[in-house]
């Protein structure tokens, strides 16, 4: 088995099917520590959309930051969901 190292942050392609199903890469599922039937996160972003694991995945460690602009993202919808803009 051919171990794979990724020094920086990995970009790859994939496509949406006509059932919407995104097929993620076995390289970044491998990098990443995901397996069949773990459960993901997808959220909207300024940058486009961001796919993270739930926090039932072992590897999910958040910095400070990272905890400060998801409470922010939540308020944000909050007020958006409630006409407040």
């Amino acid at each position: 088995m051919q171990k794979i190292c990724y020094t920086a942050y990995m970009k790859l392609k994939v496509t949406i099917n006509e059932r919407g199903v995104i097929t993620i890469p076995a390289p970044l599922r491998q990098a990443l520590g995901l397996k069949a039937n773990d459960e993901l996160i997808i959220e909207e972003t300024d940058q486009g959309l961001l796919l993270r694991p739930s926090v039932s995945v072992p590897i999910e460690l958040y910095s400070e930051e990272r905890i400060a602009e998801f409470a922010s993202d939540e308020e944000a919808i909050g007020r958006l969901l409630q006409g407040q803009g």
